[in-house]
């Protein structure tokens, strides 16, 4: 049985080659827009590979200027000679209509990736003791690099008139509906000073154990979800999805949370309250994820699938970054971490939606007098602060001392990229599993 070949565009990789000779601007189209990799028959990629090198200290490259230098590496008569660099030159258009050509080639560059990611997965499907999930893992990584490659546009500079342009309809938008911007908290004091929770950003929320980051990350997804209507996603590493629920009804009810281990104690009150949750929920568009182990890969390709499916998602809450593992044996905790936080960062910016990470605190905080977290605590890495838009900071002096100022907490914004920094007094309903305003009887605006 004979193999078939690999999809190739022979004309093209030959025209554009000979208009990369002629022609500067298409000779830093092709150079910015495809790579060796990109041509198929090994001529072409030597090819272009000395064109690339003498563009970089030349504004043009010319036959001549290729053959001598081909030359004298000794690649001429490898590649077919003068006479084949001439049949280049003739092969190339009269008008300009390279990107016709350079679409060719990346597709069937891109066809050919698949096939030997396909033949690769298939190898290592057959394995009889290969794992599931790291070949799945693997299908979803040669996915990513699949359709990072495809795209283009994204690449592609940009005028400052048409950055400009874009920034001017942003302000509009944000004076004509100020309480419609970003993605709100449901914290009076927080959306007053952040305007909500904006696209692209990456929010940190961070806190020793015990001091109620989950929770914190909790009540933005419930606002979020529930109160506003936002497609929410969560990725608990930690809690199990019943336990979330558990919490979510707890903070939305006012039942204790500790009713919900002894539901033999509920009355039928609390029943009606529940079931009354309950299909208010089923119009939510909220999910969960609780697999206790997943990766970036993973999650990238949950919210991709589920941005499509919504059109837009509007928040990400993962808990927590130092839980998430990338399933290799690594050297370097700390670089695996930075990497985390850089993939979290990339993943806001491109489907434009606001990623909160919770991450935990070192022990630092806990040997100072006052108890009170910095941004130096930040655990395992300084690249989360380097990435991070915002970072929240939540401290209980409390849990210390349970005489000084119990039921309160303070939620610091330690990190504000586009803004002014601040601490923010907020309640603690522990046995609810919510924080809330100090002000009694507020009704939230925003």
């Amino acid at each position: 049985m004979s193999v078939p070949t690999p999809i190739h565009k022979d004309m093209a990789e030959q025209v554009l080659l000979g208009a990369m000779l002629q022609d500067a601007e298409t000779l830093d189209k092709v150079i910015s827009q495809l790579s060796e990799e990109d041509f198929y028959q090994p001529t072409n990629q030597t090819i272009f590979h000395n064109i690339k090198e003498l563009a970089a200290d030349n504004n043009r490259v010319d036959a001549q200027m290729l053959s001598s230098h081909m030359m004298d590496n000794g690649q001429l008569e490898q590649v077919g000679g003068i006479d084949y660099i001439a049949q280049l030159v003739g092969s190339a258009p009269t008008s300009n209509n390279s990107d016709y050509f350079i679409k060719q080639i990346r597709d069937a560059a891109i066809l050919r990736h698949i096939n030997v990611v396909g033949q690769q997965l298939q190898q290592m499907s057959n394995v009889s003791d290969a794992s599931a999930e790291d070949v799945l893992s693997k299908s979803l990584e040669a996915a990513f690099s699949l359709e990072d490659s495809s795209r283009s546009e994204d690449d592609e500079l940009k005028t400052a008139y048409r950055l400009s342009d874009e920034m001017l309809q942003q302000l509009d938008e944000m004076s004509q509906n100020p309480n419609e911007f970003g993605t709100p908290t449901g914290f009076r004091d927080i959306d007053a000073l952040t305007h909500g929770l904006q696209a692209g950003q990456m929010v940190i929320v961070a806190g020793r154990p015990g001091m109620g980051k989950s929770t914190l990350g909790m009540d933005f997804a419930r606002n979020a979800a529930l109160h506003k209507g936002l497609p929410t996603v969560i990725f608990s590493l930690e809690m199990g999805g019943h336990e979330l629920m558990q919490r979510m009804f707890a903070a939305e009810t006012g039942i204790r949370l500790a009713s919900f281990q002894h539901p033999e104690n509920l009355n039928s009150n609390d029943w009606n309250k529940l079931n009354a949750l309950c299909h208010q929920v089923e119009k939510t568009p909220l999910w969960v994820d609780d697999s206790a182990i997943i990766n970036m890969s993973t999650i990238r390709a949950k919210c991709r699938a589920l941005s499509r499916k919504v059109n837009g998602l509007k928040l990400i809450v993962i808990d927590y970054l130092q839980l998430m593992s990338s399933g290799k044996t690594v050297e370097n905790r700390q670089q695996e971490v930075s990497n985390f936080s850089r993939q979290c960062k990339m993943l806001a910016k491109e489907l434009q939606c606001p990623v909160v990470v919770l991450s935990q605190l070192n022990r630092n905080a806990e040997q100072r007098a006052d108890k009170k977290p910095e941004l130096s605590d930040l655990r395992e890495s300084g690249s989360i602060e380097q990435d991070a838009d915002m970072v929240f900071l939540v401290h209980r002096p409390e849990y210390y001392d349970r005489e000084e100022r119990p039921g309160e907490a303070d939620v610091i914004l330690a990190k504000h990229r586009n803004g002014p920094t601040e601490t923010f007094n907020l309640a603690f309903m522990g046995e609810c599993s919510k924080f809330a305003d100090m002000a009694a009887g507020f009704e939230n605006e925003f």
